[in-house]
């Protein structure tokens, strides 16, 4: 009886509880998603550089996790509310607290069983497609991975189920503290606001101090580091709850008190409408701006980090390539490659010292870093050809650095032999030809280059980077380009991928949690909206009226976020080269999902408000 009226209450409120099972699947399925790419043993292992990506996503399954609470229990509220004049008129008419808490109880498993299910499926196939694009991203197969794997799945059922288990007793306890009256009637209680102007100006004046701090010690992040971090992280979250607890309210009296505003159409009721619910609105739009920052930051640091691949490796190499005695088919390679610059040196050893020509080195200066400070306190490392004396017939030796041979030992440095790291690095000599020839030792040769896109030949730098591990097999980590590149574009394309699909489940959960604090006070608005509807007043403006009121606050929280996210880009400064890289898709991606669920919540209150305008 009891699973029969818990489905029947389901069917009854059908169209409200879609609304919320979208933002559960979408988190349980992302949820899956990153845990599979984080646990997947036999992936992992396939590739060493997808350890990073590895960390990148069991981050981001924590970060998901706490908002997902957060999500489920203004969910949960919303929930109750849904049903509480259903829930006392069962109790008026001798229904216990007991059944109607095992009713809820029904109610809530059913729908957290429903999005554990469907979650799962799609995050199947999210992690299937998402899988393909991370090995194709970092060029590599695995035919160890499946997205179908059963420990991720065993992870992302027991947390939902604990959340969901929680989230039904939750529930049962605040239904015990409730009357039968309370619950018929507690839908008309309204919110009033009381304007304390001296107390309000203080309050603001705070809330803008807190908030000067905390984007003061975003931008100084160099500077201050990690306290400059926690400072702003509390300055900013207390300055915006602030903000909103004195900004908001203070607005809506404004417009109210504008009579050439506020007596155009029916803006007063919308005003009106707007102090009814201000002070119970603040907190929600407060915490849904600090979400809506942390949402689209995490899609701009995404992109941000895979713009930085190119521009870091720019700064971190010399040169494209450096190859020592290239084989034919290496040399083949590199015949495919438009070289803007190639160089070949010839060298000979002896086991003690390496000898170069200093004529070679006289017409083609190696590659010198330089690392200039920038403004916002990051470096930037250029190369250009070093402009030295030539110091011929002096020992270099790597080990006995000074000022007069630092610069030459830095250029030769990076025309080292970056596949073959284990070996010891000799003394370097420059010798004339005359004397480099008169050397018994074999001639070698050591041919360096640069082209005028990197990414252009990625194959090609592939194939040469395997064919040296091949020749070097005994060294483990190389420091050649291509291998800075994946380590790099490992790390970047877990933070893309990782940014995106958490943005997207934070920006549909906090604006879900905005139209379900909205939607919670719905009903209680429909006997203004019905007597306006009985004294004359035109549907089409009742429609207008919501559509503005749903508009200021929707747009508000929109607005302080964005402001956030603007200025909190500037932390990354110091870490990468364009912070700012294409942020108009971040902020796009942001007004489609923030628009829909705004229609949505415009459409779903018309329904409720202007029921009886309907039936009359």
């Amino acid at each position: 009886m009891l699973l029969k009226l818990s489905l029947s209450g389901i069917k009854s409120k059908l169209k409200d509880y879609i609304v919320l099972l979208v933002g559960l699947v979408m988190s349980s399925s992302i949820f899956y998603m990153f845990e599979t790419l984080a646990m997947n043993d036999a992936f992992l292992k396939q590739n060493s550089m997808i350890s990073a990506v590895s960390f990148v996503f069991q981050a981001g399954s924590v970060l998901l996790g706490i908002i997902t609470i957060v999500y489920i229990l203004y969910a949960n509220t919303f929930l109750l509310s849904l049903r509480q004049k259903e829930y006392g008129m069962y109790m008026t008419l001798g229904a216990k607290k007991k059944k109607i808490g095992k009713m809820m109880f029904i109610e809530t498993m059913i729908l957290g069983l429903a999005s554990i299910v469907i979650g799962i499926v799609i995050g199947i196939g999210l992690s299937q497609v998402v899988g393909q694009l991370l090995m194709h991203q970092l060029d590599f197969n695995s035919p160890n991975y499946h997205a179908l794997y059963v420990p991720a799945m065993l992870v992302t059922i027991i947390f939902y189920l604990i959340l969901f288990i929680v989230s039904a007793c939750v529930n049962l306890i605040k239904l015990s503290k409730l009357s039968a009256l309370t619950l018929i009637h507690g839908e008309t209680k309204a919110d009033h606001i009381v304007l304390n102007p001296k107390k309000m100006t203080i309050q603001s004046i705070i809330s803008l101090i807190l908030l000067a701090i905390g984007y003061f010690m975003m931008i100084k992040i160099v500077t201050f580091q990690f306290i400059g971090i926690i400072v702003a992280l509390i300055t900013i979250t207390a300055g915006t709850f602030l903000f909103f607890k004195t900004a908001l309210p203070f607005l809506v009296e404004k417009l109210k008190a504008n009579k050439k505003i506020s007596e155009k159409k029916i803006n007063i009721f919308t005003f009106s409408q707007l102090s009814f619910r201000v002070n119970d609105l603040t907190k929600v739009l407060a915490m849904v701006a600090m979400l809506i920052a942390l949402a689209v930051g995490a899609i701009t640091v995404g992109f941000a980090f895979q713009n930085s691949t190119k521009l870091t490796l720019d700064q971190v190499s010399a040169y494209d390539i450096v190859t020592y005695n290239p084989t034919q088919k290496e040399t083949k390679i590199m015949d495919e490659i438009q070289f803007d610059k190639k160089t070949t040196y010839h060298y000979k050893t002896d086991g003690q010292v390496t000898y170069f020509v200093s004529d070679e080195m006289k017409k083609n200066p190696p590659l010198i870093g330089e690392s200039q400070k920038m403004e916002d306190g990051s470096f930037k490392t250029t190369f250009s050809k070093i402009n030295e004396p030539i110091p011929e017939n002096q020992l270099l030796n790597p080990k006995e650095v000074t000022d007069e041979n630092s610069n030459w030992l830095n250029a030769l440095g990076n025309i080292s032999n970056g596949y073959d790291t284990n070996a010891e690095q000799l003394p370097i000599k420059l010798v004339s030809k005359e004397a480099f020839d008169a050397l018994s030792q074999k001639e070698k040769q050591v041919v360096v280059g640069n082209t005028n896109n990197y990414l252009s030949y990625l194959k090609q730098f592939k194939a040469i980077y395997l064919i040296e591990k091949t020749r070097y097999p005994k060294t483990e980590y190389t420091s050649s380009k291509y291998e800075t590149y994946t380590g790099l574009n490992s790390l970047s394309s877990g933070t893309v991928f990782m940014g995106l699909f958490l943005g997207f489940a934070f920006l549909a959960m906090m604006a879900s949690c905005l139209m379900f604090k909205v939607l919670t006070g719905a009903t209680s608005d429909t006997k203004r909206y019905t007597m306006l509807g009985k004294i004359g007043v035109r549907k089409s403006l009742l429609v207008a009226s919501i559509y503005k009121e749903m508009a200021m606050i929707f747009i508000f929280p929109a607005v302080i976020g964005a402001i956030h996210v603007l200025i909190g880009m500037q932390m990354f400064k110091f870490l990468l080269p364009q912070p700012y890289y294409k942020i108009w898709v971040p902020f796009a991606i942001f007004a489609v999902i923030y628009g829909v669920y705004y229609f949505i919540t415009v459409f779903l209150y018309k329904g409720i408000v202007l029921k009886g305008e309907e039936e009359n």
